[in-house]
């Protein structure tokens, strides 16, 4: 099968925002992310993961961001036309664009699938957690450290974004007991997956993406996960049950959308992780949880993004 790849130089402030509008607003088949700055991270390292910079072709000027699509049903112009228009928009937010290029070519499907691999490691990413790669070996310095196998194919989500992390750090503080856990926009699962290991007692990962249900429920498998359902659903629409914990790693602008609906679907004394959220969007969100009777109970930031760990205010 050949595949469309439209590649879009830009800066990496835009990479969450536009990978998200490139896999759920466009229907990609998947994304590939390739950023200078991780490079020169991963060869300043003295260890397995050290990376020769002269070694890697066409290292991009900051970001490079590729998404693929079937090539028989992609309309070219219209997909870029889409693109063009998010970062105007993004723009419009007070994200740095950089300097930006769209470029097309076309490729077979078995040339980009598993070639990005070499560019993913473990992420060793607390006490308690670390993020393996199916394709790969390690070893904990702790016997209790639980290991997320992760193969993310084409579904979004493999660990090393940094409103992933944020979501992982505020899970380890809210995960103090058994919970259930909704986890929204799950892409590969890797949150609902976490969850799982934390203790929780029973997770729902849900997604608009049959990709993604697909990526995770592998990726499920692939841990030997048995309380943790995956569900096709749009936010909270389809949802009856209520939850000790919700999580959602997702734009500010569907954040937005989703707040309304939360208090139905939170248990009495639950909680609520977002992320995902660009610093400049923090007073629209802040006012939405205000509105409908939510108090932000911790705030972590890391760059630009912002993670927080929301409850219902007391009574």
């Amino acid at each position: 099968m050949k595949l469309l790849a439209i590649k879009v130089e830009c800066s990496h402030e835009l990479e969450d925002g536009l990978s998200f509008f490139m896999q759920d607003e466009l229907d990609a088949q998947g994304i590939e992310s390739r950023k200078r700055s991780d490079f020169v991270l991963e060869g300043q390292k003295h260890d397995s993961s050290l990376v020769e910079l002269d070694d890697i072709e066409n290292l991009p000027e900051d970001l490079e961001l590729t998404a693929y699509f079937e090539y028989k049903n992609a309309d070219k112009k219209k997909i870029i036309q889409k693109i063009t228009d998010k970062i105007a928009e993004m723009k419009g937010y007070g994200l740095d664009a950089g300097n930006v290029s769209i470029s097309t070519k076309e490729v077979a499907d078995e040339d980009w699938n598993t070639a990005w691999q070499k560019y993913y490691h473990v992420i060793d990413f607390s006490r308690h957690l670390a993020i393996v790669p199916e394709w790969e070996d390690y070893q904990p310095a702790f016997s209790d450290q639980q290991l997320i196998r992760l193969d993310p194919g084409l579904a979004f989500g493999t660990g090393g974004h940094t409103t992933t992390q944020l979501v992982l750090l505020a899970m380890e503080r809210a995960l103090v007991k058994p919970m259930s856990v909704l986890d929204v926009g799950t892409g590969s699962g890797i949150l609902a997956i976490a969850a799982s290991k934390l203790g929780a007692s029973h997770v729902l990962g849900t997604d608009i993406s049959d990709e993604a249900v697909t990526a995770a429920k592998e990726n499920i498998a692939l841990n030997n996960i048995d309380n943790i359902d995956v569900r096709k659903a749009n936010l909270l629409k389809d949802i009856d049950e209520k939850y000790d914990l919700i999580v959602a790693n997702i734009l500010a602008d569907i954040l937005l959308e989703l707040i309304p609906d939360l208090d139905n679907h939170l248990n009495e004394n639950g909680k609520i992780i977002f992320s995902g959220i660009d610093y400049l969007q923090l007073p629209k969100i802040e006012r939405a949880l205000e509105e409908n009777n939510f108090v932000i109970k911790m705030k972590m930031q890391e760059g630009r993004w912002i993670g927080l760990l929301i409850a219902r205010k007391p009574n």
